[in-house]
């Protein structure tokens, strides 16, 4: 069976995408929730569940074969169970699809590092920094594009739930809870997002989660 460890659902964005694409695989697996920076986090991270992704979570074990990095589990999980569970059938669309993903998974740093993910939160608009609008801007754009060329009558990015929902989908929980505003399509994407049911059920676990880590909480996190 294959087992996936993951850090804190409310802060940890790379382990929500891991979990939403072994959710998307439709196999059974086990989960292992570890707490991020408490006393024992420094010696889990060098045991051996750990030590393959250099400590990092989120990580994916099949049998004695091991997968770090959300995007390479979600790669391995298509390769497992199909390439279309995951993304587009039409080649035009599944390459805007990887390139959003791989855009996702390698930029955006000023809106990781200023508005760290925290599902169980919500905080007054606030004044975004010139660097974070800029990346909202061109999530926003790329959103947009999805959706117009190839969204069709689905409620997502590619029309049917796909590997560049689960890609974003914690950019979604940021922009709910720092009220970044979006334009209407955005909103109504961003709610079928949060209505999508794996990704619902990652945030009610979230909350009953009795883990705070300060540096995420308040309404300027840093």
């Amino acid at each position: 069976m294959l087992k996936i460890i993951i850090g804190n659902r409310a802060y940890s964005s790379w382990s929500m995408r891991g979990w939403l694409a072994v959710k998307q695989s439709g196999e059974e697996f086990e989960e292992l929730v570890v707490p991020m920076f408490n006393a024992e986090w420094e010696e889990r991270r060098e045991g051996d569940e750990f030590a393959p992704g250099g400590g990092k979570v989120p990580i994916l074990w099949d049998g004695e074969c091991v997968v770090w990095d959300s995007l390479a589990i979600l790669e391995f999980l298509a390769e497992r169970v199909g390439r279309d569970r995951y993304w587009p059938e039409a080649i035009d669309a599944r390459a805007m699809a990887r390139s959003m993903a791989a855009d996702m998974h390698s930029g955006f740093a000023s809106l990781r590092r200023e508005l760290p993910m925290n599902v169980r939160r919500s905080y007054p608009p606030q004044q975004l920094s010139d660097a974070v609008r800029q990346d909202v801007d061109r999530i926003l754009q790329v959103w947009a594009q999805a959706r117009a060329r190839f969204g069709g009558t689905g409620m997502f990015l590619f029309g049917d739930w796909s590997a560049a929902d689960i890609m974003f989908a914690p950019v979604v929980t940021r922009f709910i809870t720092y009220g970044v505003p979006v334009p209407n399509f955005a909103a109504i994407y961003m709610k079928a997002v949060l209505s999508h049911p794996d990704v619902a059920e990652w945030i009610d676990k979230a909350q009953d989660e009795p883990w705070v880590i300060e540096a995420y909480e308040g309404e300027n996190p840093s």
